[in-house]
């Protein structure tokens, strides 16, 4: 009877023993469990970080203008506007609002308009053609007040010039306008002779962001 009862209290021992052991072994998987949790959250939350500021600086809020684009224009004795603060380069894929139309810089589209000498007869993205301008083009806009014969001839002139875009801009106050990166001026028709004087200096002009960046292999619509 000794013999059983030393058998039965050395079960109960090994019992106990094993159940403090699986207690041990549960809490042990418990804290691995915890700390793995931890790392994982972390992890998200260091990434979240990153996109976050990876959308901001590469892709753009909805509205990526205004602070960016902070400045004002001073008009040279050339007549010449230039734009002075800070233009933003990121690029983006949601609307911009620009503070001057037709815009001189600022945050842009990724894809750029072809501004290879391209005559556009409707209006165009402005963020596109602002990668246009950014890869040296001189853009050339005009309103309902332009008369035909100017528009015609300034297309003429422009289907002969590699890095230049032309389109119609309803929003522009001026009948015809010439647009580089931070530069703009207006000018009286097609036979002004700033017209020339624009395009020989801002064409792949010191201006240029992105000298001898494409100008084809873009948008055509």
């Amino acid at each position: 009877m000794g013999s059983a009862k030393k058998s039965s209290s050395a079960r109960t021992a090994r019992i106990e023993e094993m159940r403090r052991a699986e207690q041990a072994r549960e809490r042990r998987v418990r804290i691995l469990t915890i700390a793995a949790s931890v790392v994982v959250v972390a992890g998200l939350v260091v990434g979240g970080v990153v996109l976050v500021q990876s959308q901001s600086d590469d892709d753009g809020g909805s509205a990526a203008g205004d602070a960016k684009n902070a400045g004002k224009f001073v008009t040279g004795k050339d007549g010449v506007r230039t734009w002075e603060g800070t233009l933003g380069r990121n690029h983006v894929t949601k609307t911009v609002d620009y503070p001057v139309t037709p815009p001189v810089g600022g945050d842009h589209n990724p894809a750029w308009m072809n501004c290879n000498g391209d005559v556009y007869t409707d209006e165009i993205n402005n963020t596109n053609a602002v990668h246009s301008l950014e890869h040296g083009a001189v853009w050339v806009t005009y309103n309902a007040a332009a008369g035909k014969a100017d528009v015609d001839a300034l297309a003429a002139k422009v289907k002969k010039t590699p890095y230049t875009l032309m389109s119609p801009v309803d929003g522009q106050k001026e009948p015809i306008l010439l647009t580089a990166w931070g530069h703009q001026r207006t000018v009286t028709g097609a036979e002004d002779p700033n017209v020339d004087a624009f395009l020989e200096k801002f064409v792949q002009g010191r201006q240029t962001p992105e000298p001898g960046a494409a100008c084809t292999n873009g948008l055509s619509e």
